[in-house]
């Protein structure tokens, strides 16, 4: 039998409780945007507020899930009047996903509330520690993008 190092053991305990409560904050989070979103809703939001128009294929490619999940999400969000598409001036064919009006606002409200509980929750840190962390789970991210 294959022994672990205790830290690695701790690491994947942690990991597992954070991402349970991180996907059940992202529904809470999606639900206050509109109470009809699913939880992975609020990532596609994130997504497009941070980096802008997007295709669906990128989309997909970014979150490591089938274009048809994505499609279907789009779909969902595009019929609440949250987002919208228009030609990829890039290539005709293909559409670029953007956030509406209303759906930015919504977005941005609840974001925003998100983040004042984030400084509540962390009053306590160094800002140092607060960098750490952050520096930290990109360094994860970008490994896990690499083994993609």
């Amino acid at each position: 039998m294959r022994k672990y190092a205790p830290e690695l053991l701790d690491l994947e305990r942690e990991l597992a409780v954070f991402l349970r409560r991180a996907r059940a904050f992202s529904g809470e989070l999606s639900r206050e945007v509109h109470p009809e979103l699913e939880p992975a809703a609020y990532g596609l939001f994130v997504r497009l507020e941070e980096v802008g128009p997007q295709r669906a294929t990128a989309l997909a490619a970014f979150f490591g899930v089938g274009k048809a999940t994505v499609s279907r999400q789009l779909r969902a969000l595009e019929n609440l009047g949250l987002i919208t598409r228009s030609p990829d001036p890039a290539d005709g064919r293909a559409s670029l996903v953007h956030l509406t009006a209303q759906g930015h606002d919504r977005f941005s409200r609840v974001r925003d509330a998100r983040r004042t509980e984030y400084v509540r929750k962390l009053a306590a840190w160094d800002r140092l520690e607060v960098a750490e962390l952050a520096r930290l789970l990109h360094q994860l991210n970008e490994l896990v993008d690499t083994e993609s």
